[in-house]
């Protein structure tokens, strides 16, 4: 077992250990994009760009100023990820049929599919994790992921209280 006996040292391993698991991640989904298919077309997106799709995805439809929000990055910034994402097929921006100033991006039809398909490499790349880790300690991580949860909830919700 890993001696951690400090903060530092404790915030250290808990952030190692997340690159680990976000390496491992994207080595299974590279080989199936290198595989060709449905994940072909995220091939060569940046990470910021793919978590613009997961959110986007998720959201339906999202402005360019909430996309800048959710990312924590300028709006100048997440409108030319958009535009970048745009070229590549990705999405599409269409103007907010009740205000034609506003323009939402969503997914594209095409890359929605493929979403579909994203996201459940992804998220078979955690159950093999789990399974390697054992029903005992995928619960136990469970529940600690549970009060992180808790805890980043309440600090979003405090910070979005300040003026």
């Amino acid at each position: 077992m890993v001696q951690v006996d400090t903060p530092l040292e404790q915030a250290r391993f808990i952030f190692t250990t997340g690159k680990l698991i976000r390496d491992r991640i994207n080595r299974i989904v590279a080989a199936r994009q290198a595989q060709g298919g449905a994940l072909a077309r995220f091939g060569d997106i940046s990470v910021a760009q793919m978590h613009a799709l997961f959110f986007i995805h998720n959201a339906g439809k999202m402005t360019i100023k909430e996309l800048a929000e959710t990312l924590s990055v300028s709006a100048p910034s997440a409108s030319t990820m958009v535009d970048r994402l745009v070229e590549k097929g990705l999405v599409v921006r269409e103007p907010d049929p009740e205000d034609r100033r506003r323009v939402h991006v969503r997914i594209s039809p095409e890359a929605g599919r493929d979403m579909v398909h994203l996201e459940e490499t992804i998220l078979q790349a955690f159950v093999n994790l789990v399974e390697e880790l054992g029903p005992e300690t995928a619960r136990e991580w469970c529940r600690i992921l549970e009060r992180v949860h808790s805890v980043l909830t309440d600090e979003t919700k405090r910070l979005e209280r300040l003026p």
